[in-house]
Parts: C-alpha cells; sequence; structure tokens
C-alpha cells in the first residue's frame, strides 16, 4: 500500500478547498429552462441546428412496467466490433486488429457464428504494402482482410484503430444485413463520426476521401446500409452508451447560455433527472425512466453525414434522410444517460421512431443497460485479455518482431 490512513485525510483535506460557488439544484433549474427555452428549436449562424421532430417534451414511465411491455419488433439483431488495441512493433509497424459480429434475438446460431475481421497496419517505410483481398475460413463462417493505412494525422495508432473498427463493423452489417428482418441497433452511433476528426488537417471529408480509399471505403459503407435498410423498410439504429459530444453545450455557450455541463449529456442528465425532497434533502427518484421527444440534429459531426458536398460519397436518396435523429434516455439506477440514434430517413416515419423508443425504452428498463441485442453483440465481439495477449505473441512471430513494450508495460 502506498497511500497511509494520514494521506487519505490530507488529500481530503486539499480537495476541500475546491469549492463551487453554483448549487447543484441551480444546475438542474438552469438545464430545465435551458431545454423549455432555447431548444425549440436550437439555432445557430445559418438556422436551426437541433429541432424537435414533433412538440417538445420529456416523458417518463415506471421501470417496472415498461420492463414488461411486448416488445415492439418480433426480432432483433445487435452488432459491434472488438478490437486487441493498437499495437506497436520494433520493426515499425503499427497494427490493430478488430473483429465484427451479429447477435439476433431470439437467438441464431449462424448468425453469432459468423465474423468480420480487418487487421490494419501502418508502416512508416512506403515500399511496405501488406494489404490483402478477402480469405475466409470456418466453412466460410469466417472472412479478413489486411489493409494498410496511409498517413492521415498524428496519430497512426488512432488511425489504426478506427479503420479496423469501422472497415469490420461495417463490412460485417453489409455482408448480413439480409438476415436483419425488424431492426438493426448498432453498438455505438449510426454513423463513423471518429472519421470527421481525422479531417481536421485536411479541407474536408470529401477531401480526406479522395486521398485516402479506405476512408471512402468505411464511408460509403455507411451510407449504402443506410439505402439499404431504407429501401427494405426495416429500422436501422445506434445505441451510444456512454455519450461524449460537446456540440450542444458549446453551441449553446455560443448562443450565450451558461454552460456549467462538461458535456451534453451531463446537460440531459439533468433534465431528466427526477429529485423528490425529503426535508431538507434532494433524493433521486429511481422508480421511474425518463427520456426526450426525438430530436433532428446537425450538431457537429451530426451535420456532416446530412452534407452532400462534405461526405465526398454519391448518395441515392436526399439529403436530409441521412440526417441523424436522436431521443435521450436517462435510467436513474445507474444515473447513466444513453443517445439512440436513427438516420431521419426512418424518424420521418412516427410510427417507426414510435417503434424503436418503445423498444429501446422497454430494453433498457428490462436490463438496467444497454437492449439484449447490443449487450449479446458486444459479448461476441469482444476479444478477452488473454486472447488479445494470445494474439500479439502470434502476430509477433508471424511479422517477425516483437512488441515494441515499454517501462509500463512491465510495470503495470
Amino acid at each position: 500500500m502506498t497511500l497511509d490512513p494520514v494521506h487519505f485525510d490530507g488529500i481530503a483535506a486539499l480537495a476541500a478547498h475546491i469549492t463551487h460557488e453554483v448549487d447543484a439544484e441551480e444546475h438542474r433549474d438552469l438545464a430545465d429552462e435551458t431545454f423549455r427555452e432555447f431548444l425549440d428549436p436550437l439555432y445557430g449562424d445559418d438556422g436551426p441546428v437541433l429541432e424537435p421532430l414533433d412538440d417538445l417534451a420529456k416523458h417518463a414511465a415506471p421501470i417496472e412496467d415498461l420492463a414488461l411491455q411486448p416488445d415492439a419488433f418480433d426480432t432483433a439483431h445487435g452488432l459491434d466490433s472488438g478490437t486487441i488495441n493498437p499495437r506497436t512493433f520494433t520493426n515499425g509497424l503499427v497494427l490493430d486488429l478488430a473483429q465484427a459480429a451479429m447477435s439476433a434475438t431470439p437467438s441464431e446460431l449462424d448468425c453469432h457464428r459468423a465474423r468480420t475481421t480487418i487487421t490494419s497496419v501502418h508502416s512508416n517505410d512506403a515500399s511496405v504494402d501488406t494489404s490483402t483481398d478477402w480469405q475466409t475460413h470456418d466453412e466460410g463462417y469466417w472472412r479478413g482482410r489486411i489493409v494498410h493505412t496511409t498517413p492521415l494525422a498524428r496519430d497512426q495508432e488512432r488511425v489504426v484503430h478506427g479503420l479496423a473498427l469501422y472497415l469490420a463493423e461495417s463490412h460485417h452489417a453489409r455482408e448480413h444485413a439480409h438476415r436483419v428482418g425488424d431492426l438493426l441497433l448498432l453498438d455505438g452511433p449510426v454513423y463513423p463520426k471518429q472519421l470527421v476528426n481525422w479531417a481536421d488537417r485536411h479541407a474536408s471529408l470529401a477531401d480526406l476521401v479522395t486521398q485516402n480509399e479506405l476512408v471512402g471505403e468505411v464511408l460509403e459503407n455507411y451510407v449504402r446500409l443506410v439505402e439499404d435498410f431504407a429501401d427494405r423498410g426495416v429500422p436501422l439504429a445506434g445505441f451510444v452508451k456512454s455519450p461524449a459530444s460537446q456540440a450542444l453545450v458549446r453551441a449553446l455557450r455560443d448562443r450565450g447560455r451558461p454552460t456549467p455541463w462538461a458535456t451534453d449529456a451531463a446537460f440531459f442528465g439533468q433534465v431528466l433527472e427526477r429529485r423528490e425532497f425529503d426535508g431538507d434533502d434532494h433524493h433521486r427518484r429511481t422508480d421511474e425512466l425518463t427520456w426526450t421527444c426525438w430530436f433532428t440534429s446537425t450538431l457537429g459531426a451530426d451535420g456532416v453525414f446530412a452534407d452532400a458536398d462534405a461526405l465526398g460519397v454519391d448518395r441515392e436518396l436526399n439529403a436530409a434522410c441521412y440526417e441523424v435523429a436522436f431521443f435521450v434516455v436517462y435510467d436513474p439506477r445507474t444515473d447513466l444517460v444513453h443517445r439512440v440514434e436513427v438516420p431521419r430517413v426512418f424518424a420521418d416515419d412516427p410510427d417507426c421512431r414510435a417503434a424503436v423508443e418503445r423498444y429501446v425504452t422497454s430494453q433498457v428498463a428490462a436490463e438496467a443497460g444497454p437492449p439484449k441485442p447490443v449487450g449479446k453483440a458486444d459479448e461476441l465481439a469482444r476479444i478477452s485479455s488473454d486472447e488479445k495477449q494470445e494474439l500479439v505473441r502470434k502476430l509477433e512471430r508471424v511479422v517477425g518482431s516483437r512488441e515494441d513494450r515499454n517501462y509500463d508495460d512491465h510495470r503495470w
């Protein structure tokens, strides 16, 4: 043990000097006022950037009642990708490996067995190109491919990780889209929004697509996925377990509104949290799930995917169909906020968005976390710590080089 009790006391005493002049209840009041007065709609420099699809509203329902509701869809599928995390080798290679899997509720063993694996590789040696065509194993249930990344940003680990993850997920989704008859829930946003951050050294995503064919491949996969599901009338949604965006908070700040919240999720959490008085104290109510109305958004990365010029990928539908629509659900049992997204082509159908809303809120109530298809997909795609280490050892033998470890790797 490196900390004695006296050290804990010292740290606590030091922290006592950190004061906050605004009471938490005032933050909640400010959040509620902001929700009512500024989001119907929220304006940017060129018009609305966040707008309710119907009336601005908040909803609440008893958790037990929600959990017992019949499912809005007879079947549901989930999709997720897991990686070994970026690894650097002593010969200069930087690589990551991602596998994508699709779950089915009720279970479908053939669906669960299928995997798509992408290994993304970067080398500073321009003469190295390790790309391969698709290869298959396990009687066709497994397919994999190596892609060679080119410089996109200063952080090559971030690039190889993102490309492996997005390529595996999007190719697996397109390859197995025919299995989905009622609903597909992606574990995460409906679009690869991290790619927008990669454009910070380029004029636009369109330029990035032109310069890097793998980025174009990722974006085209997601666009075609939206078009395929829209053509078949099957909802495509994303369940963001831990939304970290600050786009709404920044937009409110630009409008001159006080913004004491670190993230958009923190703002919505205070909007949706329900409190009750017990004498002089406030307690969070934990018997009801709460959620917002549906919004359409062009905030931050959301706006890029509805902009035909910015995206750099040919599309079949009207640009507005690709806009992001979302609602936010708050679970008081875990004190967590989740965001549910769909492309607007689905949200414009009142019956479709009502069904997605009913399904997700019922599932969150029943699971006290992500809907069952998302949880199952996460289990299928996850690569355990032991498996990661074994894969790295195999990769070391294959590439003829050791992983480039440092002191912290040995220490921890």
